[in-house]
């Protein structure tokens, strides 16, 4: 019998690429890693790996495991909220992972709706970055997470994942209100106000100031829309700013734009009947 551990880890190869970077993945050394999967082609009874160096490449044999170890995991998830559905309702811990601009906004009254409908769940919240929560889910940090994707940078479809639509968003350009800027064109020779380097936020704005012929020229970097507000209202900049974070602010004028941001509730596939991730769902809905 093939053990589900050593399969989750060859599905992370396959993700991954590396086994640094699996061993990086699951607080693992590379050494424990290499070892688990050669425990692993042993009980396979072929070769999985090709080895030159510290390099690996699949064989046609790993390849096919691969692919039906995802269907076995994702299986596995399914059976498990099965028999949860069955032993109780809602129960236990739910770890969710969400950007601050849900924190603040979405969650709080989700969460005292499943404390008052559900009190034997034990909620925790986890503030993640959007591109983090992949990562997250697939390695069982999270249960429940919310992504981010827009018009201009759609979100990768993940096999080992699956979501609902949430919400949908217009995006604002944000400027102080003694700029004389209406559009993106002509806050070219503005300074911007931008997310840190690796956030989707961050890849947004230069894909839309790319489209309008310049890349922007930052002067400060802040990954809260409050702190940005604040630093626009300050005449510090201009910045993009979500129609869920985009509260009045004295000093700063929210100009629509023909940019939507979309938010989904992702979970690993096969969890959608589990009855807390279920409850989650519909508390957000």
């Amino acid at each position: 019998m093939l053990d589900v551990r050593k399969l989750r880890l060859l599905c992370d190869l396959e993700r991954l690429g590396t086994i640094a970077a699996v061993a990086q993945a699951r607080s693992y050394t590379p050494s424990a890693v290499s070892q688990q999967l050669a425990t692993l082609e042993r009980e396979a009874g072929v070769a999985l790996l090709e080895r030159s160096g510290r390099r690996v490449a699949f064989t046609a044999a790993g390849q096919v495991l691969a692919r039906h170890a995802a269907t076995v995991l994702s299986a596995l998830e399914e059976t498990d909220a099965a028999l949860a559905a069955v032993r109780s309702g809602p129960a236990g811990p739910l770890r969710i992972g969400a950007f601050p601009t849900a924190v603040r906004t979405l969650l709080p009254a989700a969460l005292v709706t499943l404390g008052c409908d559900h009190p034997a769940l034990e909620l925790m919240v986890t503030e993640l970055d959007p591109a983090q929560v992949p990562a997250a889910l697939r390695e069982r940090r999270l249960d429940v997470g919310l992504l981010n994707d827009y018009d201009v940078a759609p979100g990768d479809v993940d096999p080992d994942l699956d979501s609902v639509p949430l919400l949908e968003e217009t995006v604002f350009l944000a400027v102080p209100v003694a700029v004389r800027c209406g559009t993106l064109a002509e806050a070219r020779d503005q300074p911007w106000i931008m997310a840190s380097e690796g956030t989707l936020c961050h890849d947004v704005t230069l894909r839309v100031c790319a489209a309008e012929g310049y890349r922007p020229r930052v002067r400060h970097r802040a990954d809260d829309f409050v702190t940005v507000l604040a630093l626009v209202g300050a005449g510090q900049g201009v910045s993009l700013v979500p129609e869920l974070a985009a509260s009045p602010v004295e000093g700063v004028r929210l100009l629509p734009l023909g940019l939507r941001r979309r938010t989904r509730i992702a979970y690993r596939k096969g969890a959608a009947g589990h009855p807390a991730v279920a409850a989650l769902v519909a508390a957000l809905s």
